[in-house]
């Protein structure tokens, strides 16, 4: 009996879930973040009911988006005042406040409801990976990242690139001279 009982303490109790937003698409996390603020990942998920988990994104100054949205990308605001209205870039935007970006995005995808301003407070935004330890204290588990993130050539050790598949050799006596690439005519 006492069995069932910690099942659904476990179940309806709010997980925190730590992601890192470091590279990752901003608008691809938002998607998926909001599974958990909304709680979607429980068997109990209903939409009128306030199931959701809290989660700490840390490295938002990392944020990545996809082409030249930095510079295309537009954020519009209006304070319902005459002469209110104001646009916004998402560059300008980034540089203002590290976490706006993501936090927007995340805002934006959140169904219109009553429950919207629950879920944003339970949203933990973070420019870099200092947290507060109160924060972490609550922390339980993490969510994977959506894009992998490659390594950069000076993060491979030697051995790592002697391995590496070549496809072809350099001759002992070529010799490479940048003036030779020009074409004279």
């Amino acid at each position: 009996m006492a069995h069932n009982r910690v099942l659904q303490w476990s179940t309806m109790a709010r997980t925190w879930w730590l992601f890192d937003a470091q590279h990752q698409c901003a608008f691809r996390s938002a998607s998926m973040l909001i599974k958990y603020l909304q709680g979607k990942h429980k068997p109990i998920y209903h939409p009128l009911s306030d199931v959701g988990d809290h989660v700490v994104v840390i490295n938002t100054a990392d944020v990545a988006m996809r082409e030249d949205y930095w510079r295309k990308f537009k954020y519009f605001h209006h304070t319902r005042y005459p002469g209110g209205f104001s646009v916004t870039s998402a560059w300008r935007l980034h540089e203002l406040d590290p976490t706006k970006v993501l936090h927007k995005a995340i805002y934006s995808r959140l169904p219109g409801n009553l429950l919207r301003p629950n879920m944003m407070r339970r949203l933990h935004l973070y420019p870099n990976e200092n947290v507060p330890t109160e924060i972490l204290a609550n922390v339980s588990d993490q969510i994977q990242q959506i894009q992998p993130i490659p390594k950069r050539l000076d993060q491979y050790t030697e051995e790592e690139l002697a391995s590496f598949p070549k496809v072809f050799d350099w001759p002992e006596d070529h010799v490479r001279d940048p003036g030779q690439t020009k074409r004279k005519r």
